[in-house]
């Protein structure tokens, strides 16, 4: 999914300039340009100050569907789900934003490592 495109389209709707961004987001318009034009990826910090800006929740910049998830729509309770409340929630919350700070390849290299860790947990779980 092309998340510049995207967020260019959610502007468009709006009736917004990248100037307007700009003055929305704190963000340079030049960035949000490159944003746009798919060479400069940002971080999740930055599409939430985007989708604060554009005035839609996040998962629309995410995904072009008009409906929530079922999560956040009412089919399922989030207070029951990780990192909804609690302590839980502060760790989630402050790995966003360290994450947010580090480059993309190190991203990457991390998800890579949390994939690797679920796939050895799977292969070693006991059999019901």
């Amino acid at each position: 999914m092309d998340i510049g495109h995207r967020l260019r389209v959610l502007r468009d709707e709006k009736n917004l300039s990248q100037n307007d961004m700009e003055k929305r987001t704190g963000l340079l318009r030049g960035y949000i340009s490159r944003v746009e034009n798919g060479r400069t990826t940002p971080s999740i910090e930055t599409l939430n100050k985007m989708s604060h800006a554009l005035d839609v929740p996040l998962y629309q910049v995410l995904d072009d569907c008009q409906e929530p998830p079922a999560s956040l729509n009412g089919h399922s309770s989030r207070s029951n789900e990780w990192g909804s409340a609690g302590k839980d929630a502060r760790f989630l919350n402050r790995l966003s934003r360290l994450l947010a700070t580090i480059s993309e390849a190190d991203r990457q290299l991390l998800l890579s490592l949390a994939e690797n860790i679920t796939r050895k947990q799977k292969r070693t779980a006991p059999k019901s």
